[in-house]
């Protein structure tokens, strides 16, 4: 587990390179907010940190075949969910960068349409790339690697949306949040991570 002095040094260090506030808190798998105080430590002494929990899923990111047997739990859940609900699905959309590698094997397990979709750190709509399945028309399952605000996965939905598509289903492998819908779309996580206080 890294320090917050550790943490603090690697999100001033991205900062440098120009990213994003939205994207250090990705790549970190921190809260935006957690990200700010980071990067505000040594100016804001008063201020205490957000209560935030690291996620870090190196030991199966790193190897392919976990990743694989991660996307087989993740279509089991989705056969659940169809069972339970009675819809198909045509689509897996990957969320940038962590979302990806998942969803191309869920995608392969489902035998569906893979999309990759790119959130901006604005407010302006995501991009969804040329290279991958359109969105309209398609009933779409969505995957990211953690939810912390739900802030990307709600842009996610809301341009899928708007390009057309009918999100049916949003996963997970870690949700630290209590939410178990965003945007009146079903969440379903591996994990949910909460403080209690």
């Amino acid at each position: 587990m890294k320090s917050i002095d550790e943490l603090a040094k690697q999100a001033v260090e991205l900062k440098n390179k120009g990213m994003p506030e939205k994207e250090i808190a990705t790549e970190l798998h921190l809260s935006t907010q957690t990200v700010q105080w980071l990067l505000s430590r040594g100016f804001e002494k008063k201020t205490s940190a957000p209560r935030d929990v690291k996620i870090g899923w190196r030991s199966i990111g790193i190897y392919p075949y976990r990743i694989s047997k991660l996307a087989e739990i993740f279509a089991d859940i989705v056969i659940e969910e169809m069972n339970n609900r009675d819809f198909e699905v045509d689509s897996v959309v990957g969320i940038a960068i962590n979302g990806i590698p998942i969803a191309t094997f869920l995608a392969e397990e489902l035998n569906s349409e893979l999309i990759v979709y790119r959130p901006q750190p604005t407010n302006k709509e995501g991009t969804f790339s040329s290279n991958f399945a359109s969105v309209s028309g398609k009933k779409i399952v969505i995957v990211d690697d953690v939810i912390s605000t739900g802030e990307t996965m709600s842009k996610a939905i809301k341009d899928i949306k708007n390009q057309g598509g009918v999100p049916v289903l949003a996963l997970t492998i870690v949700n630290k949040t209590d939410r178990d819908e965003v945007e009146g779309v079903r969440l379903r996580s591996l994990i949910r991570s909460r403080l209690i206080e």
